[in-house]
């Protein structure tokens, strides 16, 4: 497809937009510093030498992703967190275009921009995940949605259907975006598309992407609903409705909750809106499903705002355009701004440890967690970037104490994919062998015939290792002060002499979470 046919369907990009696009970038690669890979990340890395049509808590797409960039620019710190700033700046790219093509002028252009910036979208795509190309691939959607909406075409539904099936293939709350087109098109006089074949065709195309990996879950007994499950019971916080729209406004930053709610007020209502009433549907149709299942985290509603944003700044624009009411605007600018400044810190680690726990206590804004698990001063997304060489060097010490014909029937055993990971990325610079973890994917990568006779095992107590060793000890502890505390103080055992093998106690030990 040449350049026109490009610009026909995606537009051309307005300086306004690339400015605010590139001070995304800029503001995400600033905060690479003090600060490590994360847990994820260290898990996503590991996926790349397992390349597969699924995995048991995503789709494959982001892992394909990721495998073709570190292929050929390498695993660092810059490198891996190059990809989620660039999608992070498309989508306020993307947004910028949708207010344009809304009718937003500068302001409203500026407003879009600056409130897709300066808001928990920064979080997001700080780091490597399935998340950044998750909002890439709802703000693309939106945007091809008015492709077909203002002039169908069955090219326009063609790559639509295209767009859909990758995002099935990136993470699966693609699903909740395809309900609310549905919705939103039955609940608006777009319904009339139902009687064309170009929808029909567009859900073709993305279920026939999706389709190998629907076919992987059946090869593999469906992991994911397991998952899911063991999720939902153990490791989510049940969320009331106060708790979920206050997390909304925490996300979004709360400076901004006024446009997005204005923004959401006008879509449904407003007759200058009227053709775009099914961006409105499909907000809703997200927060009614993510309210029915009464386990969701701040960002899963994310990907949902960029029209909000949009039609809020536009509507904005609009009170405020004539006489004296442009003075507001203005001021309106230098709120956001100011906000963003204050909040950004929550969203990015452009602080040091120290300073950003002091920061948060003395403003009062760490955010809720999320899920189960004992919290230590710094917030959960920030401790799981501390802790991982540190146990990596740890395990190295350990595995120094072995003799060289033990370190042959050695292998290091973690107990969840973020202290499996540590070891498969540092290790590999300290000498050590791969890591093993019953761990969601990790419990598929156990090497075939491993039946190792010693175990580093990282974690657990001596009590519990004692029930599968004749020998386990202590030799080792992982110190790392702002890593999760399930994390620090963490014991290093040199196991011997298992009483099973591990091909028969591998199963038992399987933990998809």
């Amino acid at each position: 497809m040449g350049p026109t046919r490009l610009s026909q369907l995606f537009g051309r990009p307005g300086r306004l937009g690339l400015g605010l696009a590139l001070l995304f970038v800029l503001l995400s690669l600033s905060a690479i510093g003090e600060y490590d890979y994360f847990r994820d990340e260290l898990y996503y890395l590991a996926s790349t030498r397992h390349l597969d049509f699924g995995y048991v808590d995503h789709p494959p797409l982001s892992i394909w992703i990721l495998a073709g960039w570190t292929g050929v620019l390498g695993d660092s710190l810059v490198v891996v967190r190059l990809l989620p700033a660039l999608a992070g700046g498309l989508c306020v790219l993307l947004a910028v275009g949708i207010c344009r093509r809304l009718g937003g002028g500068t302001f409203a252009q500026t407003v879009t921009g600056l409130a897709g910036t300066l808001c928990g979208y920064l979080a997001i795509h700080h780091y490597f995940s399935m998340n950044s190309f998750d909002l890439l691939i709802w703000v693309s959607t939106f945007w091809l949605l008015m492709n077909v909406l203002e002039n169908p075409s069955r090219r326009a539904w063609i790559l639509l259907g295209f767009v859909l099936g990758l995002g099935l293939l990136n993470k699966l709350s693609v699903l909740w975006l395809g309900a609310g087109i549905l919705v939103g098109l039955l609940a608006t006089p777009h319904r009339r598309v139902l009687k064309t074949p170009g929808p029909w065709l567009a859900g073709l195309i993305a279920a026939a992407l999706f389709a190998p990996y629907v076919l992987w879950q059946a090869t593999h007994g469906w992991p994911t609903l397991e998952f899911m499950a063991n999720a939902a019971a153990g490791k989510m916080v049940s969320v009331s409705p106060a708790q979920f729209f206050a997390g909304q406004a925490f996300f979004m930053s709360p400076v901004h909750a006024p446009i997005w709610i204005l923004g959401l007020g006008a879509l449904l209502f407003a007759p200058a809106f009227r053709h775009w009433r099914i961006f409105g549907w499909i907000y809703l149709t997200t927060v009614a499903i993510l309210l029915a299942a009464g386990e969701s985290k701040s960002f899963y509603l994310g990907p949902a705002y960029p029209p909000l944003l949009a039609a809020g700044a536009i509507t904005l624009e609009r009170l405020l355009a004539r006489g004296r009411w442009r003075v507001i605007q203005v001021a309106v600018l230098a709120v956001m701004i100011a906000g963003g400044i204050l909040l950004t810190p929550i969203a990015l680690p452009v602080l040091p440890p120290e300073t950003m726990i002091m920061y948060s206590q003395t403003l009062g804004l760490s955010p809720r967690p999320e899920e189960r698990h004992e919290q230590g001063a710094l917030p959960q997304q920030y401790a799981d970037q501390f802790g991982w060489r540190e146990m990596a060097e740890a395990v190295a010490r350990a595995y120094e104490r072995l003799t060289p014909e033990e370190r042959e029937r050695c292998l290091i055993f973690g107990q969840n994919y973020g202290e499996a990971g540590a070891i498969d990325l540092f290790g590999r610079r300290l000498g050590l062998p791969g890591a093993v973890s019953p761990h969601n994917s990790y419990w598929y990568w156990l090497p075939e015939g491993a039946e190792p006779e010693i175990l580093i095992i990282i974690g657990s107590s001596l009590e519990e290792n004692l029930e599968f060793f004749d020998e386990v000890v202590q030799v080792e502890t992982v110190r790392s002060r702002y890593a999760m505390p399930y994390e620090n103080n963490l014991p290093i055992f040199i196991a011997r002499g298992p009483r099973s093998s591990l091909a028969e106690a591998w199963p038992l030990l399987r933990r998809f979470s």
